[in-house]
């Protein structure tokens, strides 16, 4: 579940504290007592007090407009799953309510609250089997692509549960940084990795396209390689042990690991499984990227489109 965020400091509890003494003491003041004596009394001195005096009714619109902003971006770390860090924070209430706030405003009201981005984990290097049918790395780590259907990368990432393993297989289109199938299974097997692909197949042309994988059994197998070849498409691998190559599918497992998993807790293992489903479709449909223009996947292709 999310944490909940802290809306006050230190420093601010000391600052309302401090308002409300010079509240009392201009009550006070009022009543005929000397500002002098009630500053001494409360231990603040003068000129603080009347600098607050002074200048208390034009503070007042910038903190209700702080307050309105903060409630803005407590929204916006709730609905996108506490993701976002001050510069996405930013772009957040540019694109939802059309607001152009500095960064530093962003990052100051986000550092009052408590609120900051969930850290990601690193994945442990495992190594990988031998293979018996390798192909050149093809894709020579060049991940961009012009066009939808022109480069594909694919793995396969554990998912521990219940002293378990579930297994996630993803096909991921390189033009726009789409998940465009995937599957979960409790094996990891030969059978994983080819139902992703006749989902993928499913919902989009193979002929041409450039599927890149790891050396990992299942992508080296006889079987695989045939069907690939069915299909009409170009089979590329990452050299062995050099994950990079497959940069782009690590950096999303990397997201995928640390925006849902790490965030939720799930009673079942069904529970598990409708949340990895609803965590794909709001990372295609509604996690905008940087690199997309500010745009989520599907936005960014139904635009070029």
């Amino acid at each position: 579940m999310l944490k909940k965020a802290r809306v006050t400091t230190k420093g601010a509890k000391r600052t309302v504290s401090r308002i409300a003494e010079y509240v009392v003491i201009e009550q006070l003041a009022i009543a005929g007592y000397r500002i002098s004596m009630l500053c001494r009394i409360a231990q603040v001195s003068r000129s603080g007090y009347y600098k607050w005096q002074r200048r208390r009714h034009t503070f007042l619109p910038k903190q209700l407009e702080d307050q309105a902003l903060k409630e803005k971006i407590l929204e916006g770390h709730r609905r996108l799953r506490g993701i976002l860090g001050y510069p996405r924070m930013q772009i957040w209430l540019n694109k939802t309510y059309g607001l152009h706030v500095n960064h530093k405003r962003v990052y100051r009201l986000m550092k009052q609250m408590g609120i900051q981005a969930q850290i990601r984990k690193k994945k442990r290097f495992y190594g990988k089997k031998e293979a018996y049918v390798v192909s050149d790395n093809l894709l020579n780590r060049e991940f961009h692509a012009d066009r939808p259907n022109q480069k594909w990368v694919t793995d396969i990432t554990y998912i521990p549960y219940n002293q378990k393993n579930l297994y996630l297989s993803t096909i991921y289109d390189l033009y726009n940084n789409e998940i465009i199938a995937f599957h979960i299974s409790t094996k990891n097997d030969l059978a994983l990795v080819t139902d992703t692909l006749e989902k993928a197949r499913g919902v989009r042309k193979t002929k041409g396209v450039l599927l890149h994988s790891d050396q990992g059994y299942q992508y080296t197998s006889r079987r695989f390689s045939k069907l690939l070849k069915q299909y009409k498409m170009k089979s590329s691998m990452s050299r062995k042990g050099k994950c990079l190559d497959n940069a782009c599918m690590e950096s999303f497992f990397g997201h995928f690991k640390s925006e849902c998993l790490y965030l939720q807790s799930f009673e079942s293992e069904e529970a598990l499984i409708t949340g990895i489903h609803e965590y794909l479709r709001f990372y295609n449909y509604d996690r905008f990227q940087a690199k997309l223009n500010n745009l989520s996947p599907v936005e960014y292709r139904t635009k070029a489109a």
